[in-house]
């Protein structure tokens, strides 16, 4: 691992919490970001004694990364490691999808992670030296990723993603239990997927030992897909 810094987004709950554990098991420095559970983002800023700091993150606000961003740098050092992880639902049949409901996913879920990157982006560039993971569906961040990775790799820039399957975390805690046993019906490890074990796939990816890995999509999901 390196010493920089590095910035979690969604990272009070659910599988960005077990990075943010993660990393500070591995004394890194860590900024994650809650948008509307500050007590639950305090309590792990106090469980990480000193290594984690929190910022209030809303994926609506479009300027509010390019703000928080410099905020970090000047309270902890130099980011180069940020992890597209916040994310927001919309669950419903497209037919009875409003179009307020449809912008408010792409605009959040994918153009929340665009701004990040571009947020973090030009000093890493001029640092020559950075890796971003991605969290999300494959679909819905292969093409940035790819095109990211192809645009920054000679600047020594790594851009990845990490594909969790069905993950038991606070964002599908109203899904029926009927739903939940079809979804692991077709899971091939009965212990099925943590939000530990992305967190371990994606702590790798930001490490040095991915040093060779950049423009790829890793599925965490329990053998669903196999």
């Amino acid at each position: 691992m390196s010493d920089g810094v590095v910035l979690i987004t969604g990272g009070s709950r659910g599988i960005g919490r077990a990075v943010v554990r993660a990393l500070c098991a591995e004394d890194r420095r860590v900024a994650f970001t809650y948008c509307s559970g500050e007590a639950a983002a305090r309590s792990l800023e106090a469980e990480c004694e000193g290594l984690a700091r929190a910022w209030q993150l809303d994926l609506g606000d479009r300027a509010r990364p390019g703000i928080i961003v410099p905020e970090i740098e000047e309270a902890l050092g130099a980011i180069d490691g940020l992890v597209n992880n916040a994310a927001i639902r919309r669950d419903q049949l497209l037919a009875a999808t409003g179009d307020a409901d449809w912008d408010a996913v792409i605009d959040a879920n994918l153009g929340g992670a665009f701004r990040c990157c571009r947020a973090v982006l030009p000093k890493m560039i001029t640092r020559r030296a950075g890796s971003i993971v991605n969290v999300s569906s494959l679909t819905a961040v292969r093409g940035m990723t790819k095109s990211l990775a192809r645009e920054l790799g000679k600047r020594n820039i790594r851009v990845n993603a990490v594909v969790p399957g069905l993950v038991m975390t606070e964002m599908i805690a109203d899904t029926p239990p009927e739903r939940l046993k079809e979804l692991r019906a077709i899971e091939a490890l009965p212990s099925g997927t943590r939000p530990e074990d992305v967190a371990a796939m994606i702590v790798f990816l930001l490490s040095y030992r991915a040093a060779a890995i950049t423009g790829q999509a890793f599925v965490v999901d329990a053998g669903s897909t196999a």
